[in-house]
């Protein structure tokens, strides 16, 4: 006998179907027949004939359906038993959590993706005045813009207010100016900073989202209302200190010719943070980070890096504050 066909009796072969048909109209059928279809021996729809050995006698179609069908209704019929008896366990939970006023957890800890996303398009499609959103990081891709598009758009229509920061270096990417002007009109402002905290996100000042790691995987969602109001502070006070995004960040380059991003690295440095953390402070990748540094270095003369730190803090770019004593070049 040649192996058995790999498929189920529900996807029964081209061959299957024509010599279970020809059996049916004859009464029976040689078994040397039946060698390119095998399955119809596994599958019980032929059985061997009592009085001759080489032949096959069909079994009636009803009788084979049925045989199929009995275990599967009886797995039903056990199914609406776990059914009915977890409607019953959880029944009494029911009445409680339809109590008014409804249970609502002060923190929630979100995970994955998906949930995440849930959650924010729950706590977005809620919302009836404003949204806030805290977003570090340079100039967002092509698909994280859509993104942000399909949440805005359904929200301006309705006519509530969406602000958003950004960092200053969003201002080199055209796909932000693009989507600004695709907003134009609406009620959604945008404005940058140097440096921004980490991401944040509030719709109408009772529920917030901000990451509980690096990579967003895991997410916290807050109700607890004086973390919303603490975090709405917060929001409000970089606000005040940003710039809209289609007006000129108010300084330039000083009497050094350093601009006021590299005073910001120049700052940082002399904190001790190294490049990579400077980069993700600023929003801008390593590479862009180091070229400033390199010009930063230039400016004030620098020959080395471990140098750099001395010649900013005589600089008095950064105010008083990081002054250093007079002191021979190293």
């Amino acid at each position: 006998m040649k192996p058995t066909h790999p498929h189920l009796v529900t996807e029964l072969c081209d061959e299957g179907v024509r010599l279970y048909g020809s059996a049916l109209t004859s009464g029976r059928i040689a078994r040397s027949e039946v060698e390119p279809a095998p399955c119809l021996l596994e599958f019980a729809l032929l059985h061997p004939d009592p009085d001759d050995p080489n032949w096959l006698r069909p079994v009636p179609p009803a009788s084979a359906l049925a045989q199929r069908l009995h275990p599967l209704e009886r797995d039903i019929q056990e199914r609406r038993r776990l059914a009915v008896d977890l409607t019953d366990v959880f029944e009494p939970f029911m009445a409680i959590s339809t109590q008014q006023p409804p249970t609502t957890h002060a923190i929630t800890v979100l995970e994955g993706f998906d949930r995440i996303n849930a959650a924010l398009d729950a706590a977005i499609a809620e919302s009836q005045t404003e949204v806030l959103t805290v977003q570090p990081g340079g100039g967002r891709s092509e698909h994280t813009l859509s993104e942000a598009l399909n949440r805005s758009k359904p929200l301006i229509e309705r006519g509530i207010r969406v602000r958003t920061l950004y960092q200053h270096t969003v201002r080199h990417s055209q796909r932000t100016f693009a989507y600004v002007e695709r907003m134009a009109g609406a009620k959604m402002e945008i404005r940058t900073l140097e440096e921004l905290i980490q991401r944040l996100i509030i719709c109408d000042e009772s529920v917030a989202f901000i990451p509980a790691q690096d990579d967003r995987q895991v997410a916290l969602e807050l109700r607890h209302p004086g973390l919303v109001a603490y975090l709405t502070r917060v929001f409000e006070h970089l606000w005040e200190r940003a710039v809209p995004l289609m007006e000129e960040v108010p300084y330039g380059p000083d009497s050094h010719g350093i601009s006021g991003v590299q005073r910001s690295i120049a700052k940082l440095l002399i904190e001790g943070h190294v490049d990579e953390a400077i980069a993700r402070r600023l929003g801008m990748n390593v590479r862009t980070c180091r070229a400033h540094i390199a010009k930063l270095g230039a400016a004030l003369g620098s020959g080395s890096r471990a140098q750099l730190g001395y010649r900013i803090a005589r600089s008095g770019i950064l105010g008083n504050e990081h002054q250093a004593p007079l002191c021979p070049d190293n």
